[in-house]
């Protein structure tokens, strides 16, 4: 086991980019064992849980061309979707963003297109980055975000796309503004039990969507993604590598309306290289 590790904690202190991908967790029997409290718990479970397996199966003497970009994906695969059933089913992402780095949506799509074997994914909901303390969220945080949602929209890569947590107000500013209508708004419950009724009543007048989640505003910190890849990787520089993106994703049968699929891609980077052009928009 050391060995494996060895190994892998020799890749990933190469490597600049981490591409992880969980697999379908509705089939994962060891996430059963316990369940997890919290969206964040999920998330970190998983992200060790992958990770430990990959390194387990890395080969102890590994290749001198070491990779750039490492892809770490679990053995059982997620079934692709495949054409016969696309009609059936309801491919739904949400988008977590750390950084304010817009081609980081269209890797993300992309990669949850070639991950789930889908030429469109049927809807997108962006939640944008954590805000520094005392900044609030405008439609100026929102406007470049939501015009490479809608150049994927153009290009056939989403359907519908939708945001989260935003009031009537600035719902209304976006919906105003936007090319491409938002289909859907995500309400935390948490913060209010009940839906406020100006954002109903919007809502309802531009047939968007309204739906609940409870998601933190940050879906996992920095420091608990550090902590998910220290358990399985030990002994690695953690502090060098930090969080891009996370996309979580459902599969529904929608005439049944139950889950086929879910799980989550994850997207690292790491920063003692030069990645400074990757935060500009």
């Amino acid at each position: 086991m050391e060995n494996h590790s060895a190994s892998a904690r020799l890749m990933l202190n190469h490597a600049t980019t981490l591409n992880l991908h969980t697999g379908n967790l509705v089939n994962r029997s060891r996430l059963k064992k316990k369940c997890p409290s919290s969206p964040s718990e999920e998330l970190q479970d998983c992200i060790t849980a992958t990770l430990s397996e990959w390194s387990s199966k890395i080969p102890s003497a590994v290749d001198k061309e070491l990779p750039d970009t490492l892809n770490c994906t679990l053995t059982q695969p997620t079934e692709a979707i495949t054409p016969e059933e696309r009609e059936e089913l309801k491919v739904s992402v949400k988008l977590f963003l750390s950084g304010s780095n817009c081609s980081c949506i269209r890797d993300a799509v992309e990669m949850a297109c070639s991950a789930l074997g889908v030429a469109q994914l049927d809807s997108v909901i962006i939640a944008p980055p954590p805000l520094l303390e005392g900044d609030s969220l405008s439609l100026e945080h929102l406007q470049p975000l939501w015009e490479e949602l809608e150049r994927l929209v153009q290009s056939q890569k989403i359907a519908a796309i939708g945001t989260s947590d935003l009031d009537k107000a600035l719902l209304e500013q976006l919906y105003t503004w936007a090319q491409v209508k938002p289909s859907s708004n995500q309400v935390n419950l948490a913060s209010c039990c009940v839906m406020p009724p100006d954002l109903t009543a919007f809502a309802k007048e531009c047939d968007i969507q309204l739906l609940t989640h409870n998601d933190p505003k940050e879906l996992i910190s920095a420091t608990s993604f550090q902590a998910a890849v220290q358990e399985s990787v030990k002994e690695l520089l953690v502090a060098d590598w930090s969080l891009e993106w996370v996309l979580r994703y459902s599969v529904i049968v929608k005439s049944r309306g139950i889950i086929k699929s879910k799980g989550y891609l994850v997207q690292a980077k790491r920063s003692n290289t030069d990645h400074t052009s990757s935060y500009s928009s």
